[in-house]
């Protein structure tokens, strides 16, 4: 039995897998540490939060006392805590540096300190950079191009870096794009629907022709979770399995799933370095026994329809950020 540190676990994907802690039999306590930043919602956490097994502490993973007192009482960590908006990263890439580099680091600090038993350091698909043709794997050399993803392929760095140096028991994963219920509405899939459901336009970059692979966010998870048991120390998994889409076709689906037009959709220039094309390898994490498992037009369904069924957090959650 297992006390396990979730860093950013008010967010998207880190409360999926809380969540997912929480109901594991393996598992004696999961606490989550969280700043409660615009994309950080305690709601996000309803149905655990009265759990025996379940703590909620909010801070920044930057403040180090508190990161050392926390990592005391924890066997691992798993560290979502991260800004992660490409287009904010574009206006404000000091506060990602900060964030996700300085912040891993501090983390890592505390670590080696305390002697940690597993650190899984969470990152994204974006730090192999555009790749028109082929696919990345593991071993290949991170080529980020914007603010966000160079933070996460900096972070990535030192996480294994601090394996190499200092013998942190450290995996990193590499996810494609997640979807699900509970992303906040600045993100792709998330950010149409709800402007589809409330009877306004959705905006497609450039023609619409960029390709990436949609992942569910309980897949992600499993992955996760996979790695924290079984990862070997010093290694990157990638997290993929999804579906490749363009944004058009992605469009069209959310477009049918919400009952909305194509006279819904409008376009707007491309943004500054909008990568083409992201693909990956995963064959590394299905030799541990990784295996996607949900069909994306199941899970679109699902998402629109929770979407759909709360209106209210979405629109408190967008209310909050613009305040």
């Amino acid at each position: 039995m297992e006390n396990i540190l979730v860093t950013g676990g008010a967010g998207f994907i880190g409360s999926h897998f809380a969540r997912r802690l929480v109901d594991a039999d393996d598992i004696a306590k999961v606490t989550v540490l969280d700043a409660l930043t615009y994309a950080g919602n305690l709601g996000n956490l309803d149905g655990i939060t009265d759990s025996k097994k379940f703590t909620f502490v909010q801070g920044n993973i930057l403040d180090r006392t508190l990161v050392d007192a926390l990592m005391e009482t924890h066997d691992a960590v798993v560290h979502f805590a991260a800004e992660s908006h490409v287009d904010r990263s574009l206006t404000d890439a000091g506060n990602f540096v900060s964030t996700n580099v300085l912040g891993t680091q501090t983390l890592l600090d505390s670590a080696r300190r305390i002697g940690t038993r597993k650190f899984v350091h969470i990152s994204t698909d974006e730090v192999y950079g555009s790749l028109p043709t082929g696919t990345a794997f593991e071993s290949d050399p991170l080529n980020p191009t914007v603010p966000y993803s160079a933070s996460k392929a900096a972070s990535d760095m030192i996480a294994l870096a601090y394996h190499s140096s200092y013998g942190v028991p450290v995996c990193v994963t590499r996810s494609s794009n997640n979807y699900g219920p509970r992303q906040y509405p600045e993100k792709l899939i998330p950010l149409f629907v709800t402007r589809l459901l409330a009877g306004e336009k959705a905006t497609v970059h450039g023609n619409g022709e960029h390709v990436r692979n949609w992942l569910h966010v309980t897949d992600n998870c499993a992955g996760v979770e996979l790695v924290l048991h079984k990862g070997i120390p010093g290694q990157a998994y990638n997290i993929g399995g999804g579906t490749d889409l363009t944004t058009i076709e992605l469009t069209g689906m959310l477009l049918r799933a919400t009952g909305a037009t194509w006279n819904q959709v409008t376009y707007v220039p491309d943004r500054a370095a909008n990568d083409i094309r992201y693909s990956m390898d995963w064959g590394k994490l299905a030799q541990l026994g990784y295996q996607p498992r949900q069909d994306l037009a199941a899970g679109i369904a699902e998402t629109v329809d929770w979407y759909r069924s709360n209106p209210d957090w979405w629109q408190t959650a967008t209310a909050r950020a613009a305040a």
